[in-house]
């Protein structure tokens, strides 16, 4: 049940991150749950581990971290697509 509850903490994590930037991740459900992933352990390598905790993320920092992945991400992604 643990890894479960991790998995969907991690996909609202992501999801939080592209709402604030108003940017899409690509991927849909799994996007989410990576860049909740990624961006918490971002959050926590750049912040520190502070805030609340739940399911193993650190929120504050890991939402930071997800915002942080979403904005580089779609920089790329913009800058590919005007490429091809």
């Amino acid at each position: 049940m643990g890894i479960i509850w991790t998995l969907i903490i991690g996909g609202i994590i992501g999801w939080l991150g592209g709402l604030i930037t108003g940017r899409d991740i690509p991927g849909g459900i799994i996007g989410n749950i990576i860049a909740g992933f990624i961006g918490s352990w971002l959050g926590t390598f750049i912040l520190g581990h502070w805030g609340p905790r739940l399911a193993g993320f650190y929120i504050i920092p890991a939402i930071i971290g997800a915002i942080i992945l979403v904005l580089i991400l779609s920089f790329f992604f913009r800058s590919f697509r005007k490429r091809s």
